[in-house]
């Protein structure tokens, strides 16, 4: 096998700095699966709702009526909000950005299951505002380089959200 070790690549061609695009850039989407179904929905309006009703932005069969809602917030975020049972790969207590008892901010790997159902979040790197330069290559807590402040992005988001909240979807049960 001839591998080259990743830090003999090249200095030439794309090399991440900034996780701050456009606002929406970045092909946000998630990756959802069930048994052997497998497919990808694109994250392009700013209020998914995703569950079983067949007005829902996201349609799964088998999950509540509004099991989980993406927003897509004014910070450029893609928020998930649980409306329903379900479980999160992340600590919701620890996510200082939207913080809440079933809301987490989503980066690039978030994972979280409706019913039978698992959605993957992903967003290409120069849009996730993850770890800037490259993640871990670039640095790791205090030696990871900081990156300029988030663009303002109030003219581009122009968010509308008719989506119910976590405490609405608990008074329909």
């Amino acid at each position: 096998m001839n591998a080259r070790h990743i830090d003999d690549r090249s200095d030439e061609g794309y090399t991440p700095t900034t996780t701050h695009a456009e606002f929406g850039e970045g092909n946000p989407r998630l990756r959802v699966t069930r048994d052997d179904v497998r497919s990808e929905f694109a994250l392009e309006v700013d209020v998914v709702r995703i569950g079983s009703a067949v007005d829902n932005e996201l349609s799964l069969e088998g999950a509540d009526p509004v099991h989980a809602t993406i927003t897509h917030d004014d910070r450029d975020e893609y928020v998930l909000d649980m409306h329903g049972e379900g479980e999160m790969n992340a600590n919701p207590d620890a996510d200082s950005t939207h913080p809440g008892e079933r809301m987490q901010t989503l980066r690039t790997g978030a994972r979280f299951t409706i019913g039978e159902w698992t959605l993957v979040y992903a967003r290409d790197e120069f849009a996730d505002h993850g770890r800037p330069y490259g993640g871990r290559l670039g640095g790791e807590y205090s030696d990871q380089p900081l990156q300029p402040e988030r663009p303002d992005y109030s003219d581009e988001a122009t968010i509308e959200t008719d989506a119910p909240t976590h405490a609405d979807s608990a008074e329909e049960k």
